[in-house]
């Protein structure tokens, strides 16, 4: 095949297996190398926002899950990275980086979204999460399963030494390069695993939605819609990769069909999964300080309110340790706070004028000086004792005399001190 004509774009020398980069007649290759390099870009800086909200973390819950979206998030860029071993040509390295890695990393993301189905679908019905370490480890184990599967895999077919070429895409140089002649059908089959995982993180999700906790249901919403949007991704890539292209396109449409899949599945996963865990790390913590500095002051209100409805006879029997003991109080039973209105009073009970004329007759005490109006008498003037008299002007003949003691006159007078 000769390899003197250079696509327009690129440059007399760049390496024919990287003219899809530069060529302008092939557009889809210079689309899918923006997009996987936006990709890129994106996903370096969400890493480093993860890593940097890391210390405003205060909840125990949010923690667990910043360990296991890192490590979604370093697949996710890997399936960046992958698009480009699909754009350019066909040899030894990229057809064995395309078999291995793109089970590889799409097994890394699904396993990390099925143990983080784990801790929502616990954290919805206890509201209580796993330890990091324990989900990180149930992720890893998940994503080693792949790693053997596609690490048996391509040693098997590469020890088989194919003789000749299967797709006439390539040119025949390069078509002897052993991971590369594989049949369409066989790289479906041995994502069988990647697609149990699939399905397990959809109906995993799918639990998460009967939970009590409606706060972890918005994360698994998230999840969902995530697996949905990539069961449907991976139905059209694999109808359009093994059914489609040999009736349709032929050959050619195949490495365009999985760079396709690979750009649109990361580019999901990063903005229905990765961005809405970023901004609810720190969200929700914001909200439960607002919630929690608004608790406490309503509480606060709420005892006043309390206080304030109290009855009268509460309000006496929270301020009894304030009244005045008195000498006789322990034979009334009788307060005499037993009157209050609610108006605000001295702690010190100081009885007035007319308390004090009021106890005096309902509680006469023998030593009391009483007004006594003594009856007239005939021989009061004969008996009465001796005193000072006091004398006034006369009116006609009659003696008037008004003495301090006895007098004639009949009317008595005793001294009240």
């Amino acid at each position: 095949m000769a390899t003197n004509f250079t696509p327009r774009g690129c440059g007399p020398n760049v390496d024919s297996l990287y003219y899809n980069l530069c060529d302008m007649n092939a557009v889809w290759g210079i689309v899918l190398e923006a997009f996987a390099a936006a990709g890129i870009v994106f996903s370096i800086v969400l890493f480093i926002s993860l890593l940097a909200s890391l210390p405003f973390m205060r909840s125990k819950n949010r923690k667990s899950a910043v360990a296991v979206n890192t490590f979604f998030l370093i697949f996710t860029a890997g399936l960046f990275c992958l698009t480009f071993a699909f754009i350019v040509g066909k040899d030894f390295s990229t057809c064995a980086s395309r078999r291995f890695l793109f089970g590889v990393f799409f097994g890394g993301c699904f396993a990390c979204l099925l143990m983080q189905c784990v801790r929502l679908n616990i954290l919805a019905r206890q509201n209580s999460s796993p330890q990091a370490w324990v989900i990180c480890l149930g992720a890893l184990g998940l994503w080693l399963v792949e790693v053997v599967i596609n690490t048996e895999w391509l040693i098997i077919t590469v020890a088989r030494y194919p003789l000749g070429p299967l797709s006439n895409t390539t040119a025949t140089g390069r078509a002897t390069a052993v991971p590369c002649n594989i049949a369409n059908k066989d790289f479906v089959m041995a994502l069988i695993y990647v697609m149990t995982l699939i399905l397990a993180v959809f109906v995993a999700s799918l639990a998460i939605m009967a939970g009590k906790y409606n706060e972890w249901k918005k994360d698994g919403a998230c999840v969902l819609i995530t697996s949905f949007l990539s069961v449907c991704i991976w139905v059209a890539w694999i109808v359009m990769y093994v059914y489609g292209n040999p009736r349709t396109g032929g050959p050619t449409w195949d490495d365009p069909t999985l760079a396709i899949a690979l750009v649109a599945n990361a580019w999901a996963f990063v903005i229905l999964y990765i961005i809405p865990q970023t901004c609810c790390l720190t969200g929700d913590e914001e909200s439960q300080e607002v919630f929690g500095e608004e608790l406490y002051p309503n509480r606060g209100v709420g005892y006043e309110t309390i206080l304030k409805e109290h009855t009268t006879q509460n309000m006496f029997m929270e301020n009894k340790a304030f009244s005045m003991d008195e000498a006789n109080q322990a034979s009334k039973p009788v307060s005499p706070y037993s009157g209050y209105t609610g108006q605000l009073r001295s702690s010190v009970y100081q009885p007035t004028e007319l308390a004090l004329i009021t106890k005096a007759v309902g509680n006469p005490h023998p030593d009391a000086c009483d007004m006594v109006i003594p009856r007239a008498s005939a021989n009061s003037a004969a008996s009465s004792e001796s005193s000072t008299p006091s004398t006034h002007p006369r009116i006609g003949n009659t003696p008037y005399t008004q003495t301090n003691g006895n007098s004639g006159n009949g009317l008595h007078r005793t001294s009240q001190w």
